[in-house]
């Protein structure tokens, strides 16, 4: 069965590979997060503010878990305008590969942010990544008001 639906709605495909990759961060995240907070003796105890409990750990070992909150934002446009293609029937190869791209530069946005967080790079993947989804959802609304 999933092969059938893999070749009669290919766009479900990269949906599904940006959700296991934010599950890949969220490891991650938790990876980093849980040790840190014991060898720096985070108080998580409730009414402790965000702030409170990342003042205490190394920045460098938050960028996972910042990660982890971008793949909550601009990637919910993904999910939707994947769905919305996948519901006017929309198969083509260039929309499956467009689809592919964005999860790809997701994928690179992460490495580089829960790595080196280099600014300048991170931007640009971002950029390129807006302007795939920016493609996609234009092509949802052509199709949509036809």
């Amino acid at each position: 069965m999933p092969s059938i639906i893999a070749g009669s709605q290919p766009l479900l495909g990269p949906l599904v590979g940006l959700v296991g990759w934010t599950f890949v961060m969220e490891g991650w995240m938790y990876l980093y997060r849980l040790p840190a907070m014991s060898k720096y003796n985070v108080d998580a105890s409730p009414g402790m503010t965000k702030e409170h409990l990342n003042a205490k750990i190394p920045r460098h070992l938050q960028y996972p878990a910042d990660n982890f909150n971008h793949l909550m934002e601009q990637p919910t446009q993904f999910y939707a305008i994947v769905l919305a293609l996948n519901q006017l029937g929309v198969r083509d190869s260039l929309t499956v590969q467009l689809a592919w791209t964005y999860v790809g530069l997701r994928i690179v946005h992460s490495l580089v942010q829960s790595t080196t967080n280099h600014i300048l790079i991170r931007f640009s993947i971002f950029l390129t990544s807006s302007a795939v989804l920016l493609g996609m959802t234009a092509q949802a609304a052509r199709i949509f008001w036809q």
